[in-house]
């Protein structure tokens, strides 16, 4: 990524190479490869120092644009505070009035993050148990008993999708949710989330 410096201030940002005009001349794409760094800067062009000191995981928090700044010989990209995305959902309530078209008060207005981090741990566990739901049925219909080790697994599927959604639902903010699901540097690696158990070998 380059920009354009004119008079102390980026004036343009080319994320790509590309022709360009600065002032009465014009200049092909192939100078952004071939040219050096002095010869660029000499035009108003200089390469882009990007500084994400400030940037978030996307999943938990809303960033600003990039924004550019000249000083002492370099154009630097950097981002401002990083906005929480909500915990919860947030409402239509009487003060969105009017409200958008199709929608009532108390509809979802911003979805939160831990109801989807929920809705995922319920996915998660259905798609570990429903394979073998056939064990349970079988059970029902011919009286044929389950293998104590799917039992065992069974269980723990749903005791630990208990466990993952009681963490969740005991957080207070964002940073908290995150987290759970951070691994430490142990061998093997663990998160304060959990895992799943592995289903037994057929």
């Amino acid at each position: 990524m380059w920009a354009l410096v004119e008079s102390n201030n980026v004036t343009k940002v080319y994320t790509r190479p590309k022709a360009i005009t600065i002032g009465d001349v014009s200049y092909p794409q192939n100078i952004f490869m071939l040219w050096s760094s002095d010869e660029l800067e000499a035009i108003g062009i200089y390469e882009v120092v990007v500084d994400n000191s400030n940037l978030k995981n996307g999943e938990y928090y809303i960033n600003t644009n990039q924004s550019f700044a000249f000083a002492s010989g370099t154009v630097t990209a950097s981002y401002g505070t990083a906005t929480a995305r909500p915990l919860d959902d947030v409402l239509f309530t009487a003060d969105d009035e009017p409200l958008p078209e199709g929608t009532s008060i108390g509809d979802v207005k911003t979805p939160g993050i831990r109801p989807q981090h929920l809705k995922v741990i319920t996915n998660q566990a259905y798609g570990l148990l429903q394979p073998n739901d056939w064990y349970v049925v079988r059970e029902q219909e011919a009286g044929t008993a389950i293998p104590a080790d799917w039992t065992t697994f069974r269980s723990g599927v749903r005791s630990t999708a208990a466990d993952m959604q009681s963490k969740i639902n005991a957080v207070t903010t964002v940073d908290q949710l995150a987290a759970l699901y951070v691994y430490n540097d142990a061998e093997p690696p663990v998160r304060p989330l959990g895992e799943f158990p592995t289903p037994p070998e057929e």
